[in-house]
């Protein structure tokens, strides 16, 4: 079935029954200073920064949607771009593109103004609903998107270049526009995160995103009693792709528009929620906040707080030993998955696996996997070899790209590009990115492994291990460190610190700075070997 039957069910059964909300505490602590300096009494202080509609409200919109696209010639098989924050609107416009039969075409709100224009003209986009924050960007670029249309604006003061998503869709009836759809249809092209290079379209069929909702209920027992909060952005498979499994069921979620320790406590006991995924470094702010004394868990309801399921990156096994020193009784979970193999959990750690933790799991709920060489042989269990998945969820292809797909698809295997091994019981270990495999005399090193054990030190927040280039050995290991909050450390402390690692492995560099990472909590390795690989051994104080 296309997984547009899925909101059609969940509006017949569950009409009335809240099923999303949107939190924007940043705009509540605003008003609240607002009130508190000009002695207004607010009447209803959540209506100015929540936000909820219903299951039928929802489908509603997306029918209102789907017609308003109809009506300005979007048919079945075009492509309509989103370029929004997470909002309110952003699902049922999502499920509105779906129900025409056209292609939905999420797009990282934290692309640049060329970007857009690219992922716009790589995925032959016939359409673009984009917000207030992307006027600027969107305007610099219509000259050459002129042949866009509709090209629709979502929030007040529309451009003159663009039509109003509020004015136009609510003159459209809320009733299924009945485009004929079947589970084999195309139903979204997504990109690729782009830390290795400029991003690739990945093609997605209705059968790949309803697999998505059921190997994540297979793996969390998602009821419609749970409620999900939803953090990461919507553009991304690693957000809703994991709500997808409450969705399948009729449970609701909760958009938080913010990171904050504070904020993601407070909307975990104000909405009741039971399921939070969470990034490491927001998991790390949290635990940071707790210790810091800047969090007293006691003024938080948080007893129906079941699962804290982590995902996106490699989870270090000193993170989830403190996180169950404050919450003992929460299930813990990670997930491993790409954009290619659409998200949740083509490996999954499971619930009952704690004792493996430092491990990404084992095949995910519908799953096969296998570790090969660089000739697609099976290695022995503990030897490095990549990862390659076959499943529900792979992708068609690169869109509009045939030799990158040969790179990567090969007889129905996903070749993921992470090196990993295999232990004993059959749980897979990630050793890091084939890419990012730093050989040094001759010797293979895993930044991922210094990098856990790098974290483990009291004083790190973060941290990113690269190789810079080196005209004796190759390439030697330099360590960038983020330090937590109120902490400091020298370069010789860690210096000996290493001492714990082999000899080989330890950084020759040390160097203090922000880690970045990406709206996914993936380590933006590009950005830090453009600023660094270029220094000399003397700015970098390279150890002999």
């Amino acid at each position: 079935m296309p997984i547009t039957q899925i909101l059609e069910k969940n509006a017949r059964l569950y009409a009335n029954d809240v099923c999303l909300v949107e939190i924007s505490p940043e705009l509540q602590e605003k008003r609240e200073v607002t009130w508190k300096e000009f002695e207004l009494i607010e009447t209803n202080p959540k209506e100015h920064y929540r936000k909820e509609i219903t299951w039928k409200e929802f489908d509603d919109k997306a029918n209102r949607f789907a017609n308003y696209l109809i009506a300005n010639n979007i048919t079945k098989g075009k492509k309509v771009a989103i370029l929004l924050m997470n909002c309110i609107e952003w699902l049922p416009i999502y499920f509105g593109i779906l129900k025409t039969g056209a292609l939905a075409v999420p797009l990282n709100y934290r692309y640049t103004a060329e970007e857009i224009r690219y992922c716009l003209s790589l995925s032959n986009a016939d359409g673009l609903i984009f917000g207030n924050e992307f006027i600027g960007r969107v305007e610099s670029i219509k000259q050459q998107i002129d042949h866009i249309h509709p090209l629709v604006y979502t929030g007040e003061d529309c451009p003159n270049f663009a039509i109003s998503y509020e004015a136009s869709v609510i003159n459209y009836q809320p009733v299924s526009p009945q485009i004929e759809i079947n589970e084999e249809d195309d139903a979204a092209l997504y990109f690729s995160s782009g830390t290795t290079g400029f991003p690739k379209a990945i093609l997605h069929s209705h059968s790949s995103l309803v697999s998505s909702c059921i190997t994540e209920n297979a793996h969390h027992g998602q009821t419609r009693q749970d409620n999900f909060l939803c953090i990461p952005p919507l553009y991304h498979t690693g957000a809703k792709m994991h709500w997808f499994g409450s969705f399948l069921v009729g449970g609701k979620a909760v958009l938080l528009r913010g990171v904050k320790p504070k904020w993601i406590l407070k909307a975990v006991s104000e909405e009741r929620i039971t399921i939070v995924w969470l990034l490491v470094p927001w998991a790390q702010d949290i635990l940071d906040c707790i210790e810091r004394g800047e969090i007293n868990l006691k003024d938080y309801k948080l007893d129906q707080w079941r699962l804290m399921h982590i995902g996106a990156q490699p989870v270090p096994p000193s993170l989830i030993r403190r996180w169950k020193t404050y919450f003992p009784n929460h299930d813990y979970d990670t997930n491993y998955g790409l954009s290619e193999s659409i998200g949740p959990g083509c490996v999954h750690l499971g619930i009952e696996n704690i004792h493996k933790v430092g491990a990404i799991g084992v095949p995910g709920y519908g799953w096969t996997t296998k570790i090969v060489d660089e000739k697609g042989q099976d290695v022995l269990n503990g030897e490095v070899g990549e990862l390659v998945v076959k499943g529900p969820g792979v992708m068609r292809c690169y869109y509009n790209d045939k030799a990158a797909t040969d790179a990567v698809l090969k007889d129905g295997w996903l070749y993921t590009g992470d090196m990993a091994k295999q232990d004993s019981d059959g749980f897979i270990y990630l050793v890091d990115r084939k890419k990012d495999v730093i050989i040094t005399g001759g010797e293979n090193i895993y930044p991922v492994q210094i990098e856990d054990f790098l974290r483990s030190h009291a004083a790190i927040k973060d941290v990113a291990v690269i190789g810079l280039p080196d005209k004796r050995v190759g390439e030697i290991a330099a360590a960038i460190v983020e330090l937590k909050k109120g902490h400091e450390c020298t370069k010789e402390e860690l210096d000996v610190f290493c001492e714990g690692l082999p000899r080989y492995k330890r950084p020759r560099a040390i160097i203090f700075d922000n880690v970045p990472r990406n709206p996914t909590g993936k380590i933006e390795k590009p950005k830090i070997r453009e600023k660094y690989c270029k220094m000399s051994v003397v700015e970098l104080q390279i150890s002999t």
